[in-house]
């Protein structure tokens, strides 16, 4: 089997590996590269609070992903959100204060807390659509007699345009700078970037960035999981866009609903007065006093963790799935850090023959057995793992259960 590093850059948007977290101990542990079932676990008593609803837990191989919950918090910010419900506060003053700190802390323009990247969207297109005017905000999502329209490279499309659309919107798509340059009138409200799919277009972020300005069309950048390395968080702000949205349950392993828009002043206010508990389209998205506390812990702690440890944490796991593989004809792992977001150590794991299994096959058996773990497919007979999200022992369970399924001899 070939250990060695690729560009590769296609997976789901995810975050910084949680390494220090929980109290789940390995149901089995493999002395590092040996493939030897070491060790038992011990009944964890803190997965009761679901399994008496039915639903069991799983060990996360795909990343901070909300299919799954996103990540699981560290401590601070757990007794952060802990202590800002004892307190009743105005959440009009809580959310531009936490914005202000938000702000200072990372050397941007402006900051508000959102309800996640998702939220990020909304609010800042709403901004773009209406500024500060607050009957353009109340008339929302009628945008007659509005800028109503957001421009987008086809090859950004993402599953997120709904997000936009709700505003009342209208997306126009294009691929080339000339398209780029028809397509912006005096009905264009803000040209969305989607940072992840950035190789995937004709149009670069500094020429996207350089003809919003010539049109004076705000520029907005989801950045959701671009974390690490965490310079991101001012750098496309520095960079010139307009507007940046980052997920708070992802790299910055704050609580799942919550998020960060970052950027020009004017518009991150506009933007907060579009929010709950202002009214108006975005009334449903709803941060809580816990969250925004919350994701101010996650975010200073972030700031003083060292990155360059996790990512040799990740690589050491990342080699020792690859090894525990080793030993089974057809298997290949390969590490891989992607070119951009989730920028860290992850292995994907192909096989053919003698191996028979679809990767859908492989997927079902991992999560259908004891305990539970979930995966990415990749193709038709492959897997991309995370270890971003494992816990301290979960790696060498994922690499045995791996190698147990894998290693299955072919139905005769």
């Amino acid at each position: 089997m070939k250990l060695h590093a690729t560009g590769r850059r296609q997976f789901l948007g995810m975050a910084s590996i949680a390494s220090l977290l929980g109290n789940l101990m390995p149901t089995r542990t493999l002395a590092r590269g040996s493939g030897k079932n070491v060790s038992t676990r011990k009944h964890d008593s803190s997965a009761e609070i679901y399994t008496r609803l039915g639903v069991h837990p799983v060990i996360n191989a795909i990343g901070t992903v909300t299919v799954l919950g996103g990540v699981i918090m560290p401590p601070e910010v757990v007794a952060a959100m802990e202590q800002a419900g004892r307190h009743f506060v105005p959440m009009p003053e809580l959310l531009e204060k936490s914005g202000e700190h938000i702000a200072r802390l990372l050397g941007v323009e402006a900051a508000v807390v959102t309800t996640g990247a998702a939220g990020a969207i909304t609010l800042a297109t709403a901004a773009c659509v209406t500024g500060k005017d607050s009957q353009k905000i109340q008339q929302l999502p009628d945008t007659r007699g509005m800028r109503n329209e957001v421009v987008m490279q086809k090859s950004h499309r993402s599953g997120y345009e709904a997000q936009m659309l709700l505003v009342g919107t209208k997306i126009i798509e294009v691929e080339t700078r000339s398209e780029l340059e028809s397509a912006i009138t005096d009905r264009t409200a803000m040209l969305f970037f989607m940072n992840k799919a950035e190789p995937d277009g004709k149009i670069r972020r500094d020429e996207w960035i350089a003809l919003g300005k010539k049109h004076k069309i705000p520029t907005f950048n989801d950045a959701a999981a671009d974390l690490p390395p965490k310079s991101h968080l001012s750098d496309y702000c520095r960079m010139g866009f307009d507007l940046v949205a980052f997920s708070g349950g992802k790299g910055l392993l704050g609580p799942q609903c919550s998020g960060l828009l970052l950027g020009r002043k004017d518009l991150v206010d506009a933007a907060r007065i579009n929010a709950s508990p202002f009214g108006g389209i975005g009334r449903g998205m709803k941060v809580g006093k816990e969250e925004i506390i919350g994701l101010i812990a996650a975010l200073e702690r972030y700031l003083k963790v060292d990155h360059e440890a996790e990512f040799r944490e990740l690589d050491a796991r990342v080699s020792d799935i690859a090894k525990a593989l080793s030993g089974i004809r057809g298997v290949k792992a390969e590490r891989f850090v992607p070119e951009i977001a989730n920028h860290l150590p992850h292995l994907v794991v192909d096989w053919d023959s003698p191996v028979t299994l679809s990767s859908q096959e492989v997927a079902a058996s991992l999560r259908d057995g004891e305990p539970r773990i979930e995966v990415s497919q990749r193709g038709p007979r492959g897997l991309t793992i995370s270890v971003w999200m494992l816990r301290p022992g979960e790696h060498n369970i994922v690499a045995l259960r791996l190698g147990e399924v894998l290693g299955r001899p072919p139905k005769a």
